[in-house]
């Protein structure tokens, strides 16, 4: 409703970083160096990038800002897993805006004054102005109100049109340096050749495998060289692009007992007895409930518990539901109206500011003078043009269709509750309205409800008990082996590997953030010196390894190996079990091995996909490069151990049209390219984060 309701709805959007990441987001991978270093760092830097310092505060509004976006988007309160994905924005924001604004410099690469007026206003705007000022009914961009945002002298809408017209600038840039990027790779005629034969080409074999799980992992006695010969053929998969860090922890429950539902139980019922008799619905709702549920006519489906919401639906007003337990949490409704109402709504408007009116009573006085204007036949549009502060004054008053929920309460139920052809004075937060009723449309039951939702919690006795349990942990392990003292209280311990500085998550733990810091700041083998609350338990945590960025030793990687080395030296033995059944054919060669000859069709390179067995690459790539008719040398695979034969291939037909083919290929090539030259720009900066330390 006007320019400022406009900026208040896209303020969470028009952010800083917010274009920025859209491009970087694919391109960011995770070379940044994590690590105690940053403990010597100056206390307000969140990092640098080839020199240049970003100060928490500067850094921590814009994760507010991309908290707030995601709290619009996916509804709820913020979490840790959101803080941890609004992190991650801006610093990818950061990344990108100091290595790509150099890059551009010194490729030249700029928007002049033209282009970007182009870019605002010209025939072929940029996907931001499109996307920011598009009708939803009609999909044409709104130029009234492009031009009225552009143009305003408010405080807020400078700021919020200076901040879009920055990134409509980054996106044109981004554009062109993807542009320079995908136009500097080149496909050949042999290349895509090549690549249609890949994918087209058909093999026809036949194979008989010996898979390792016919040797007992038992039987299998594993040496250092074992683990040293397939660490050194397989070092390139080793490369860890960030630090990562592992903790074991024991979890202390904090769950409601039996007795704590009992007792909930009784609270609950007192409650929903109450609730029958109280005289107030809605007050009595607003005080004891621990979710807030808008005292208003909702319809179908808004309750977010299908269950709930289908019983509730179905009752007459007056009814009474509940309590039940649902989920963690028992619900009680009372149906206090009902009835039938539209789905939709399309409705004009004229906004009066009462501020600059001279008050209130001011601006309900001349509604009612112009709401009388309209009914002996004045023209509402022309009204809305000279006396409407909203944007909308433009179109006449047109507010264009609306479902509930997308405008303020008092606003929808004025219009919902009246009659087509209604004209109704309304007060807002936003002023005084004007309302005309163009056209309702649909009808559906809708209902006024008092709903009281209480959570089922642990009681204070049951928490206290398990934070005294883990505490008497805490004292037991400090100084002692974290297993063995678990082990000896019979409490299960549970392992997170893997876990970068800065994510939001860590396996089993909902809100894990402090621990990781804590984690991030031990050396490996310590207990970390808290007890960390999660929303069901209490926590006990040791740090049991540090994995560097950098290529990881093999004391690193060994637990983690072992399935593939015990594979490995499996291979050895079933290679010999195949070679000594001879050279003969096939099915020779099954016999003496106790195995079936496996018949396999219409497989392509490009998928080397065995079907019902697995995914085989050093088998289907030595099925083409063979001569049919020859039983192969064996092949050790990802599930076991071949011989095959090669019963044919069959050649696709010659390609249709060898530009299609390069240019499919250019696509997915320029992509690659793309991201392999940010990384590249990666690589090659002094890139310091410490965004643990505030995180």
């Amino acid at each position: 409703m006007g320019l400022m309701t406009f900026l208040r709805n896209r303020a969470g959007y028009i952010l800083v970083f917010a274009i920025g990441f859209a491009i970087v987001a694919f391109l960011v991978g995770d070379a940044i160096n994590v690590g105690k270093p940053f403990w010597s760092a100056n206390q307000k830097v969140v990092g640098s990038i080839d020199g240049n310092d970003i100060s928490i505060d500067d850094f921590g509004p814009k994760v507010d800002q991309g908290v707030n976006q995601m709290k619009q988007q996916y509804g709820g309160s913020a979490n840790a897993q959101m803080t941890a994905m609004a992190v991650d924005q801006a610093w990818n924001a950061e990344l990108g805006k100091v290595l790509l604004t150099k890059e551009y410099e010194r490729l030249g690469l700029t928007v002049s004054e033209d282009e970007l007026l182009d870019l605002l206003q010209g025939s072929n705007p940029s996907p931001l102005i499109k996307q920011y000022f598009s009708n939803p009914q009609t999909g044409q961009i709104d130029r009234v109100t492009l031009m009225n945002f552009l143009k305003s002298k408010e405080a807020q809408a400078i700021q919020q049109s200076n901040m879009l017209q920055q990134e409509v600038t980054n996106q044109a840039l981004q554009t062109k340096y993807s542009n320079l990027i995908k136009n500097s790779v080149y496909v050949t005629s042999l290349e895509a050749t090549d690549e249609y034969n890949n994918r087209n080409k058909l093999a026809n074999f036949k194979y008989v495998s010996l898979d390792y799980t016919s040797i007992p992992d038992a039987s299998v006695k594993l040496t250092d060289a074992d683990y040293s010969e397939y660490y050194d053929q397989n070092k390139a998969r080793f490369n860890n692009p960030t630090e990562t860090r592992a903790f074991e922890y024991v979890a202390f429950s904090i769950n409601p007992t039996k007795e704590d539902s009992l007792a909930a139980k009784a609270q609950v019922d007192k409650l929903a007895a109450d609730f029958q008799v109280a005289k107030n619905d809605s007050l009595f709702a607003a005080i004891n409930s621990d979710v807030k549920v808008p005292f208003t006519y909702l319809s179908k489906g808004k309750l977010g518990d299908p269950a709930l919401d289908s019983a509730v639906f179905n009752l007459p007003a007056g009814s009474f539901y509940g309590p039940k337990l649902s989920g963690n949490s028992y619900k009680i409704v009372k149906v206090v109206q009902t009835r039938f109402s539209p789905d939709s709504v399309k409705a004009s408007h004229i906004l009066l500011d009462a501020a600059k009116l001279g008050g209130e009573d001011k601006a309900i006085k001349l509604a009612d003078s112009l709401k009388g204007l309209i009914a002996k036949g004045g023209n509402f549009a022309e009204l809305a043009k000279q006396y409407s502060v909203d944007g909308s004054k433009d179109k006449g008053g047109e507010l264009g269709t609306f479902a509930r929920g997308a405008m303020v309460p008092e606003f929808e139920n004025a219009a919902f509750d009246g009659q087509v052809g209604d004209v109704k004075v309304v007060k807002s937060q936003f002023g005084v309205h004007i309302l005309k009723i163009e056209k309702q449309i649909g009808s559906s039951k809708v209902a006024k409800l008092a709903y009281v939702e209480k959570a089922l919690t642990a009681s204070s006795k049951t928490k206290d008990a398990a934070y005294k349990a883990a505490s008497n942990f805490l004292n037991d392990v400090k100084g002692s082996d974290f297993a063995k003292v678990a082990a000896s209280k019979k409490l299960k311990v549970a392992l997170a590997d893997r876990v970068t500085a800065t994510q939001g998550f860590a396996a089993g733990l909902d809100n894990p953030r402090k621990l990781i810091q804590d984690a991030y700041a031990a050396d490996k083998g310590e207990v970390l010196p808290e007890i960390y609350s999660m929303s069901d338990s209490y926590v006990v945590a040791h740090l049991t390894g540090v994995s560097p960025k950098g290529t990881l030793s093999l004391a690193d990687v060994k637990n983690d190996i072992k399935p593939m080395v015990l594979n490995n030296v499996k291979a050895k033995t079933l290679k010999e079990k195949l070679a000594a059944a001879g050279k003969g054919n096939l099915d020779q060669i099954a016999a003496k091995v106790a195995r079936q000859v496996s018949p396999v069709s219409n497989i392509v390179f490009a998928n080397p996909v065995i079907p019902g067995v697995a995914q085989e690459n050093a088998l289907v790539g030595s099925v083409f490069g063979s001569q049919p008719g020859k039983v192969s040398a064996p092949v050790q695979g990802e599930r076991g151990v071949y011989v095959f034969s090669v019963d044919g291939f069959t050649n696709p037909a010659p390609i249709a049209n060898m530009y299609k083919q390069k240019e499919g290929m250019l696509l997915s090539l320029g992509q690659r390219s793309l991201g392999a030259a940010f990384q590249a720009l990666q690589d090659n900066a002094k890139i310091k984060d410490n965004r643990v330390k505030f995180y």
